[in-house]
């Protein structure tokens, strides 16, 4: 769950998050699916945002932000995103159904 910063609007967070910010994060070492879900209703909701981020193992996930790339992206994400707001959750997914 991500939440912007005061000093930008939702609007200007969103621009910066699926612009730029997802073209530098897109490079992260190792990542398979990179999803970022916008609320329908933004005055209403308690986050900005949502962003999922598959890799293959934790393994990759530690080294993919230990990289080069990795630290600019959470250098980048640190301008906009409130990084001590909303939750992070590390997850194992399984699918019950999958019909695409």
């Amino acid at each position: 769950m991500v939440v912007r910063k005061d000093e930008y609007t939702h609007e200007e967070f969103v621009e910066r998050w699926t612009g730029e910010h997802a073209d530098l994060a897109k490079d992260l070492p190792g990542l398979k699916k990179y999803v970022t879900s916008l609320p329908t209703a933004p005055e209403r909701s308690e986050y900005d945002g949502i962003v999922e981020l598959y890799f293959e193992d934790m393994e990759s996930l530690k080294a993919a932000f230990s990289s080069e790339i990795g630290e600019a992206v959470n250098a980048d994400a640190a301008e906009f995103i409130d990084m001590e707001q909303g939750p992070t959750e590390y997850v194992e997914e399984t699918v019950q159904l999958d019909r695409s």
